[in-house]
């Protein structure tokens, strides 16, 4: 597909953040750093622009393109802000801002499991939490918890707690409860057998990535030394993360499902509906549905 003559041109935002983040080539392409270039070659009115950047004259812009926002979590009220403000100038988001404000916080995982979708078994500490850590693994069954804030991203402020350190690390959790909402999960042994993203554009099925810790670690990323490729999946894994898709991230033109094999099933993790890296190298033609779909949320279908 490329633009047609009834097309007409919007001048799109591109959406990044002040920051750097390092994702390795692969395929010959770089998304980081070749997207941008290959969506203007192909004729789009596009530029980059820092969403918290004050220079910025959004009023200038029809759309704005969520791509790499990725410190939006610590700026979690300004962000709220800008979005706010940028909707008032009725400007199109991609993802649409009902979708993004409703993925900013993990809270939204308890919608999904009440819906009847398997998650990663689950406990919200509200902000001011007090209480003892042993009823924690008690409840979720398991020796080893791993923590992290409703509203975060990249492993920040994530640990892992053993149920045989509980009693010393209660202060430190409790630390950590002063500053919003947690979500506790089992850490899950699947982790070290891999996370699976499949990656759907306009509700349809792209690509599917495989991403693993390095020996003895948990963090998947590849700051910390996980691996990434590319796997072919199963057509039910498939369909299963598509369910997800389907219920909870209707007319999204980019969606991360992210989860895990538990006992030959997909077990969700988390969408990832803002601004996920989409591993657009490691699926063959994957670049050009990420266009495609592009075009024909500009086109507003």
């Amino acid at each position: 597909m490329s633009l047609q003559n009834n097309y007409h041109p919007m001048k799109i935002a591109y959406i990044t953040y002040n920051g750097t983040a390092s994702y390795s080539a692969a395929n010959n392409f770089n998304e980081l750093e070749g997207l941008l270039p290959y969506l203007q070659n192909k004729g789009l009115d596009i530029t980059a622009e820092i969403w918290d950047d004050p220079q910025v004259n959004w009023k200038q812009y029809e759309v704005a393109l969520l791509k790499t926002p990725w410190d939006y979590f610590e700026k979690y009220e300004q962000f709220k802000d800008w979005l706010n403000k940028i909707e008032r100038l009725q400007i199109k988001l991609i993802n649409d801002y009902a979708i993004v404000r409703w993925n900013m916080d993990k809270h939204y995982l308890k919608e999904v499991a009440a819906a009847g979708f398997e998650i990663i078994p689950s406990v919200f500490l509200n902000q001011g939490w007090k209480d003892k850590l042993q009823a924690l693994f008690d409840q979720l069954h398991a020796d080893k918890l791993i923590i992290k804030p409703c509203v975060s991203g990249g492993s920040r402020n994530t640990i892992v707690l053993a149920r045989h350190n509980a009693h010393e690390d209660t202060s430190r959790v409790h630390e950590l409860l002063t500053e919003g909402d947690y979500i506790v999960q089992p850490l899950m042994p699947q982790v070290q057998e891999g996370e699976w993203s499949f990656i759907f554009f306009n509700g349809q099925y792209s690509h599917t990535i495989i991403k693993k810790p390095k020996a003895g670690d948990f963090r998947v990323q590849q700051i910390f030394g996980g691996t990434i490729a590319s796997i072919s999946p199963r057509q039910q894994y498939i369909d299963q993360a598509k369910s997800y898709i389907t219920r909870f991230a209707q007319n999204t033109m980019y969606a991360r499902v992210d989860g895990l094999m538990v006992n030959g099933n997909f077990v969700l993790m988390e969408l990832e509906l803002i601004d996920p890296f989409l591993y657009l190298s490691y699926g063959t033609g994957a670049i050009e549905r990420y266009y495609n779909a592009l075009l024909e949320q500009l086109a507003g279908k």
